[in-house]
């Protein structure tokens, strides 16, 4: 492990999920190139079993901003504490979001062809947020810049760079990863990091 990653003491197990190791910066993984996006051109599309609609920077930027900080559990067994962002509370955008009542699953995409799936349970608990700016500074591109998901209770892959879109579903599909044996669901503290299906 090294001088950048070390084992959590007792103390923290309540914090750390089991398997994970402390990270001393903010390791950077991404599957294929980082997309090039900038605010002025990006935009968050609304599809599926929901009223269909386009977001721009703008307007995301217009709901309330909240300040958040959260753990960051990854897949690959590291973790980072105490993570500061800011954005827009899941609650508050999807507050301005017409779903179908059939709606239970959303699929998260990304700039650069990235999904991953999520219940909407999970998306929409008040601890989520679209992050676009992270310790006080605008998003940096290779930590999903200009703006992200972050699902601090869920492993990381579920925290998805780049976003572009939610699809409304009414039945499971699977991502990205999801679809190459990652756990359709991902949580840190139950080691969902593989499916047995």
């Amino acid at each position: 492990m090294g001088k950048y990653f070390h084992k959590p003491g007792p103390e923290l197990r309540d914090r750390v999920p089991p398997g994970q190791h402390l990270a001393s910066g903010f390791p950077v993984l991404t599957y294929g190139q980082t997309p090039a996006v900038y605010p002025e051109d990006w935009t968050l599309t609304i599809s599926g079993l929901a009223e269909s609609q386009v977001f721009r920077w703008d307007q995301v930027m217009a709901l309330p901003q909240t300040d958040f900080t959260a753990d960051f559990h990854c897949v690959t067994t590291w973790s980072k504490l105490d993570v500061t962002w800011q954005g827009i509370a899941i609650p508050d955008l999807m507050a301005q979001i017409t779903l179908d009542p059939r709606a239970a699953h959303v699929m998260v995409h990304c700039y650069g062809g990235y999904t991953t799936n999520l219940t909407l349970e999970d998306f929409s608990r008040p601890q989520n947020f679209l992050a676009h700016t992270l310790d006080g500074k605008p998003l940096p591109p290779a930590h999903g810049g200009p703006m992200r998901v972050v699902v601090p209770h869920l492993y990381a892959w579920k925290s998805a760079k780049w976003i572009s879109g939610l699809e409304f579903l009414a039945d499971p599909e699977l991502g990205f990863w999801e679809r190459n044996g990652y756990h359709h669901q991902g949580d840190p503290w139950a080691e969902e990091r593989y499916s047995d299906r």
